[in-house]
């Protein structure tokens, strides 16, 4: 069959999307707010299947291996996309290489966080506050290599500070601990930021995307707060395996494209703490090209490494 009858007749029968990581995490509650609208489009059930472990590793395998027709997509986060390559030492894939970029669908900032007790109450005063105490400071994060432990990385970096990190297992004993004050400083994402620092039990000093986000209208961008370009989001995609027939990456492509216009869509991204960001195959696969060398930075500098 002609690659063009495939684009045709496709999809002939359900789209599976595989997430590495198990059912109720953000992952999931963003591909669920996603299926209904793409089987409308599509004119096919889409499924949604678990394959969780080694931090997205399982489920990208999966997806890998999966016949390259367009039936078998990965939604993956940043952290499978551009930030695993750099950090294991053994990984079965190459994002690049191994896959087909189909779609970014979202953007998803972190805000930069602090203990409410310390006097601190802009990010600029934290910054002289850390200064004066080297090695004094500790940071939070939900593990070792992920993006709440390095973007504080990067802020270090563009900052010159030094920061102790106390890696977690996941976010919640981390805010735990920023609340407790056991912690100082904490970067994680949005929707959970937003809820402790409007109830006041830690404090948001500014949000690392390039504009001011609508769950924290008073919080400052850190580009504003004087950290110049310092723009760093995570963001989630989805890929086809390698080999995925171009006029059906198109078709799909397109598919998530309407999915995304829609206004109840949007309003439910922006209140689980993404903003809608689409990007079609072509920029998709640009964009994850120039992040990958960025994060890869990122990971060298913290001196983080699994294998």
């Amino acid at each position: 069959m002609s690659v063009a009858a495939l684009a045709q007749g496709f999809p002939s029968r359900p789209i599976r999307i595989v997430i590495g990581f198990p059912a109720g995490g953000p992952l999931d509650q963003h591909a669920r707010l996603l299926t209904d609208k793409l089987q409308a489009v599509l004119g096919q059930p889409v499924v949604v299947d678990y394959k969780s472990g080694a931090g997205g590793t399982v489920g990208a395998q999966d997806v890998m291996k999966a016949p390259p027709d367009g039936h078998t997509l990965m939604l993956a986060n940043t952290g499978v996309m551009v930030i695993n390559p750099a950090l294991y030492s053994r990984l079965p894939y190459q994002t690049l290489k191994d896959f087909t970029p189909v779609a970014r669908t979202a953007m998803q900032p972190l805000a930069l966080l602090v203990n409410p007790k310390l006097p601190a109450k802009t990010l600029p005063e934290f910054i002289q506050y850390a200064r004066a105490k080297p090695g004094q400071v500790n940071f939070g994060s939900a593990g070792n290599g992920g993006i709440s432990h390095l973007v504080p990385e990067m802020f270090k970096t563009a900052t010159g500070l030094f920061m102790v990190h106390i890696p977690y297992r996941g976010s919640a004993p981390a805010f735990t601990d920023l609340m407790a004050g056991q912690v100082q400083f904490m970067a994680e994402s949005i929707p959970q930021a937003a809820a402790y620092h409007k109830q006041g039990k830690v404090r948001a000093l500014a949000v690392t995307s390039r504009q001011r986000n609508p769950a924290l209208p008073d919080v400052p961008t850190a580009i504003e707060s004087g950290l110049k370009g310092f723009e760093v989001v995570g963001f989630y995609g989805f890929l086809a395996p390698a080999g995925t027939p171009k006029d059906v990456v198109a078709k799909l492509s397109d598919a998530f494209g309407q999915v995304l216009q829609s206004p109840e869509v949007r309003e439910r991204m922006v209140s689980q703490g993404a903003d809608p960001a689409f990007l079609g195959a072509d920029a998709f696969a640009a964009f994850l090209a120039t992040e990958m060398p960025r994060w890869a930075t990122a990971v060298a500098q913290s001196g983080a490494k699994l294998d």
